[in-house]
């Protein structure tokens, strides 16, 4: 059998094939886990809620029907996380507020179903920014570097897969929340196109916006699960009528022939430092030396997805938190209820013609890759590497221009939120310092599979994801 201390440091594939040749158990792994978690969590702070009773239980049910032979897939008796904001019957979720201390939610959101569905042992919900937009306290730390920032929203979530306390986990992405954290942490992350992933029983903050997502260590892991959880939702309105395909066949395919586009203009010199645009390259180099076809493109529409995203958003929370906010305003942290309530100000007009913008930029996208013939575009997931914590959470007024080091992260992701194209962020490689650096695809809409291949291939040429942070290692 397999000691705990090597079962953490499988991923989602190694875990399920040791499962299945009798080398561990889901109670073994539930147990290394838990046991992961109590050694790291004083100083990462990923978990909101711990479920050890539920879970230990879960693993019991699931040894014993893959004995049995009733084998549900590679998720059955893999212990997963999920973010705060979804819902989980009987078990606390208050996405960082005090607004919903103490809530118990009394049915499931979809997602938690399919996990559930396809076998997985839910081990806790992972800590996010309060209503996914403010802060947390304490602050969630990065194993890489306690003293450096792990991204946002979905923190917890990348924080516990970067310090091995979880397999595979659940986030959210309105704008790059489940990519950010992906590209600090040197893991995959996964936004899959708008209504792929029903978004029902999660606390939103923009409805038009919103995905849900998978992260995990490996590309393979990730598209096994994004499987088990996508799929059309008649309980959510805007759920995609589209059959959800085996994102893992023909994974290991290759990239040859494949036309990937780049806009430098855009995604390699504004505010991009000078060891992510190099590892970028380092990418797309590598990707073209396997046989794939690299086309500088230029999308002049690009210049307009940040404020276009802002308004949509704004306009959209305020809506969710108008109510709340009168009754109780007073259980917000001051700078969350700030970003909340802008909206409030922003004109309908405006909105309008937003919502008209974001249309325009999505027919320029969609002619784009129909006139290059591309599968995706390439770029790096963030312009910088991970921030001190102290920068970020500094008062904006005492910042240089008002600005926070947080503030350039959303350049390069928000085209894909606004778009709603599909988009993967995986480890690209490791700053002079020792901090991960992630690089982005954004493919065409329902064609998550080709993304997977890509960044499939590429993983097999490195080594990076068996890169460990070792502030959270002997």
């Amino acid at each position: 059998m397999i000691d705990s201390r090597a079962l953490v440091n499988l991923s989602i594939c190694e875990a399920a094939s040791a499962l299945r040749r009798g080398e561990t158990t889901s109670v073994a792994l539930t147990q290394a886990t838990l046991e992961r978690i109590s050694e790291t969590e004083p100083m990462v702070q990923a978990y909101a809620t711990l479920t050890a009773d539920l879970a230990l239980r879960a693993a019991e049910r699931a040894d014993r029907d893959i004995a049995a032979g009733r084998d549900r897939g590679p998720l059955h008796g893999i212990p997963v996380g999920v973010k705060d904001n979804c819902f989980s019957k009987g078990i606390l979720t208050e996405v960082g507020s005090k607004v919903l201390e103490g809530f118990v939610p009394d049915f499931d959101a979809t997602v938690v179903r399919k996990l559930y569905e396809a076998g997985a042992v839910l081990i806790g919900k992972t800590r996010c920014h309060e209503w996914s937009c403010g802060g947390s306290d304490p602050p969630t730390r990065s194993p890489w570097d306690p003293e450096r920032f792990p991204g946002g929203s979905s923190i917890g979530s990348g924080v516990a897969l970067a310090a091995r306390s979880i397999y595979g986990a659940i986030g959210t992405d309105t704008g790059g929340s489940v990519r950010i954290p992906a590209s600090l942490n040197n893991l995959v992350g996964m936004k899959a196109t708008y209504g792929r992933v029903s978004a029902y029983g999660v606390l939103p903050l923009a409805w038009s916006l919103d995905h849900v997502g998978p992260m995990t260590r490996t590309v393979l892991g990730n598209a096994q699960m994004l499987g088990a959880i996508a799929g059309h939702d008649p309980k959510d309105a805007n759920s995609a009528r589209v059959d959800a395909p085996d994102f893992t066949a023909g994974i290991d395919g290759g990239v040859r022939g494949t036309r990937i586009g780049i806009d430098r203009d855009y995604f390699l010199y504004p505010g991009v430092v000078d060891s992510v645009r190099a590892m970028t390259e380092t990418v797309i180099s590598e990707l073209a030396d396997m046989g794939a076809e690299i086309i500088d493109v230029r999308l002049p529409e690009l210049a307009l997805t940040s404020e276009t995203l802002k308004t949509i958003r704004m306009v959209e929370s305020a809506s969710y938190h108008r109510h709340q906010i009168r009754e109780k305003g007073h259980l917000y942290s001051p700078g969350t209820r700030a970003t909340l309530e802008i909206g409030q100000a922003v004109l309908a007009t405006d909105y309008v013609a937003a919502l008209r913008a974001r249309e325009r930029f999505r027919s320029a996208m969609k002619a784009l890759f129909k006139r290059e013939n591309l599968v995706a575009l390439i770029s790096p997931t963030i312009p910088v590497s991970a921030p001190l914590l102290d920068d970020v959470w500094k008062p904006r007024a005492d910042m240089e221009n008002g600005e926070t080091p947080t503030d350039g992260f959303v350049h390069h992701v928000y085209p894909a939120n606004l778009s709603g194209q599909p988009a993967i962020s995986a480890p690209g490689g490791f700053t002079p310092e020792g901090l991960p650096i992630g690089y982005q695809l954004m493919g065409r809409p329902f064609d998550e599979a080709t993304l997977y291949r890509i960044a499939y291939a590429y993983e097999q040429a490195n080594n990076w994801r068996q890169r460990k942070p070792a502030h959270v290692y002997d």
